[in-house]
């Protein structure tokens, strides 16, 4: 169940005036109230430009948040941008390790709970710019497992906003979180609106009527029945 999360929130941040002024100059303004706990998950959304990257990290700044996102892992061999996509908090996403990226992400998250380390993580569940069926079950089985709370994070290009304070608990009930989730993203905006992808896990998304409308083709060697 979601917890009440009360403020003043304990765990406070330091952020950069220069990147505050950057965002301000920009139109963009930040609501931020601290962190409840010292492990969790933030969940950006929507993700629909690569512009929402670089609002994302001069908050991330702006707001003095120290945490870690998966990036494809061929961009960390890009000479120059590995390394500072590293120092920004940037881990490569290898898949194929014993795990998976979830089983990496809990296992970090109970070694920072055992030893009272700070460790919150910045996830896009929509994976991708582009429109897709919904999202990816990384995050939600990452907070779950390591029970941490979200951080919905909105990023509203609507109102040039970036939105920090709605932490939740997941119950484990999937579709009573995911209509939670969805009740807090109610409004926001994305840079492409039509690219954002609708709040419901991919495992469970409805086909998509093209989807649904494409003929299936016969295996090679048969005729197709009518």
């Amino acid at each position: 169940m979601s917890d009440a999360f009360l403020l003043p929130h304990p765990v406070q941040m330091r952020g950069s005036r220069l990147a505050s002024a950057v965002l301000k100059v920009s139109g963009w303004t930040l609501q931020f109230q601290g962190l409840p706990t010292l492990q969790g998950v933030f969940v950006v959304y929507p993700h629909t430009s690569n512009w929402d990257f670089v609002v994302a990290v001069l908050a991330k700044w702006a707001l003095g948040v120290q945490l870690n996102f998966w990036g494809k892992d061929s961009l960390f061999k890009i000479p120059g941008l590995g390394r500072w996509l590293r120092w920004i908090g940037g881990i490569p996403a290898v898949r194929d390790v014993p795990g998976g990226l979830v089983g990496q992400a809990v296992a970090g998250m109970q070694a920072a709970q055992r030893s009272q380390r700070y460790c919150w993580m910045g996830l896009s569940p929509e994976g991708t710019r582009k429109w897709t069926a919904g999202w990816r079950s990384g995050f939600y089985q990452t907070a779950l497992q390591a029970q941490v709370p979200l951080c919905l994070v909105q990023l509203d290009y609507a109102r040039r906003r970036v939105v920090a304070t709605h932490f939740y608990r997941l119950s484990g009930d999937e579709q009573a979180d995911m209509a939670h989730i969805a009740a807090s993203f109610v409004g926001v905006q994305g840079h492409r609106p039509q690219g954002a992808s609708p709040i419901t896990l991919l495992r469970s998304a409805p086909m998509s009527k093209l989807q649904a409308d494409t003929p299936k083709l016969p295996p090679t060697g048969e005729s197709p029945r009518v």
